[in-house]
């Protein structure tokens, strides 16, 4: 346990800092299963649609440092890949 009163401040701000990072990380979950729901489906036009919304998302959560940027370029890279191959 936090021995001084700044470490205990520091203990409380990281349990909501980190409530609030696994609600962002969530978010990207979300968003990447949905492009990939759309791809599953069969739609191209749907997929396409799908990723256009949602990597504004990744983007956004890339700019938080909730994850590297080169992950979420990385998770852009192969979402638009897959659209890319559907027929």
């Amino acid at each position: 346990m936090a021995n001084t009163a700044q470490a205990r401040k520091r203990a409380r701000q990281a349990v909501k800092q980190r409530a609030h990072n696994a609600s962002l990380r969530s978010t990207l979950r979300t968003a990447i299963k949905k492009i990939i729901k759309a791809v599953e489906a069969g739609d191209k036009a749907a997929a396409t649609v799908a990723y256009s919304e949602n990597v504004s998302v990744i983007d956004r959560i890339a700019d938080k440092q909730i994850i590297h940027k080169n992950k979420a370029s990385r998770h852009k890279s192969r979402l638009n890949a897959a659209i890319k191959a559907m027929a």
